[in-house]
């Protein structure tokens, strides 16, 4: 008989019958028993297992209008998971503010050539500051809240309140809502803010906050040329004709 064979005598309704209980080492957790009647019949059958379960909670994804009554109504509490810099120019009014991204200063090689790249560019187009995850937001968040906490996670664009539910989720608290899309889709007036600025436009900063300005003077001044051309067509040519030609 094999090592991994145990054999079970038993009698049963005056038939002797013993059982060989197979273990198969390529399968942990998994045996099967095969029954021998005297006549040397044999009738597999598959031992019951044990099941573990384990409950989860999950992350529900709520709009504006939701998320302003679950702060009014049921009482959730607004953590802001934005860096510093988004938070200080407008967020809710009594939210809590615990970055998932904190501003890099390391000085090694790689990180300042990293800072320089992005200060040149996404600093500078979008007013974004060079970041670092937060190591120690999960607890700063417990050492706040006790994981049955009512928390409405939020940021500008949904994405990092989406990674920083997960993450408390994943840390026990249990009853975690984050708002579809972020603070850029919220109306103005949707929750009383504090800040210099309306909360959908608090991502807002850098050379792209005066490329609408831009766009509607070069628009202006294409209508106008348009509509002088049109209604004053002498006029336009001889205004053509002094440009020097290349």
């Amino acid at each position: 008989m094999d090592k991994n064979e145990t054999d079970i005598f038993a009698t049963m309704a005056g038939t002797s019958f013993y059982t060989s209980c197979l273990f198969s080492p390529s399968n942990l957790g998994r045996s099967w028993s095969v029954l021998k009647t005297r006549n040397e019949r044999a009738v597999p059958w598959k031992l019951p297992q044990r099941r573990c379960f384990r409950i989860k909670a999950e992350v529900d994804y709520v709009n504006a209008e939701q998320a302003k009554d679950l702060v009014a109504v049921e009482g959730y509490t607004v953590l802001d998971v934005r860096d510093r810099i988004q938070f200080e120019r407008a967020h809710i009014k009594s939210s809590y503010h615990v970055p998932l991204f904190i501003e890099n200063e390391d000085n090694d090689p790689g990180t300042i050539l990293k800072r320089t790249l992005h200060n040149n560019f996404s600093g500078l187009f979008y007013g974004l500051p060079f970041t670092k995850p937060n190591p120690d937001f999960v607890q700063s968040v417990k050492s706040q809240f006790p994981p049955e906490s009512k928390l409405l996670v939020v940021c500008q664009e949904g994405l990092r309140s989406a990674a920083a539910a997960s993450k408390l989720e994943q840390a026990g608290f249990s009853d975690i809502k984050s708002i579809t899309s972020g603070l850029q889709k919220v109306k103005p007036g949707t929750f009383e803010s504090v800040g210099s600025i309306e909360l959908q436009n608090a991502g807002k900063a850098g050379l792209v906050t005066i490329q609408g300005k831009i766009s509607a003077v070069l628009g202006t001044v294409l209508v106008c040329a348009y509509l002088f051309i049109t209604f004053f067509p002498d006029q336009a040519e001889k205004i053509i004709q002094l440009v020097p030609a290349s």
